[in-house]
C-alpha cells in the first residue's frame, strides 16, 4: 500500500497540537503587552485580501487580548522606565 493509499493520520496521533488546542500559555507584563498587541495591529493591517485565512488568525489573537483602550492607555515609556528602576 502506497503512503497515498493509507488514511490520514489523526493529529493526537502523530502528537501535533490540534487546530482548536491551546498550544502555549504566555503571560506579558504591561510593556510586553503593548508591544506586541501594536506588532500584531501592524501585521494585521499590512495584509491583504488575499492573505485572509492569516488576518482571521491574527484577528483572533487580537481579540484574545485586553480591549483596545486599555492597551492604549499603557504608557510604554513610564512602563520601560518603572522595569530599568527594578533591575
Amino acid at each position: 500500500m502506497s503512503a497515498e493509499d493509507q488514511p490520514a493520520t489523526p493529529a493526537d496521533d502523530l502528537g501535533l497540537i490540534g487546530p482548536n488546542d491551546v498550544a502555549f500559555h504566555l503571560e506579558l507584563t504591561a510593556a510586553q503587552l503593548k508591544v506586541t498587541y501594536t506588532a500584531l495591529h501592524t501585521m494585521y493591517d499590512g495584509l491583504g485580501h488575499e492573505e485572509h485565512d492569516v488576518r482571521d488568525v491574527v484577528h483572533a489573537v487580537l481579540a484574545k487580548l485586553p480591549e483596545p483602550e486599555s492597551i492604549r492607555a499603557i504608557d510604554l515609556g513610564a512602563e520601560l522606565r518603572r522595569a530599568r528602576e527594578q533591575r
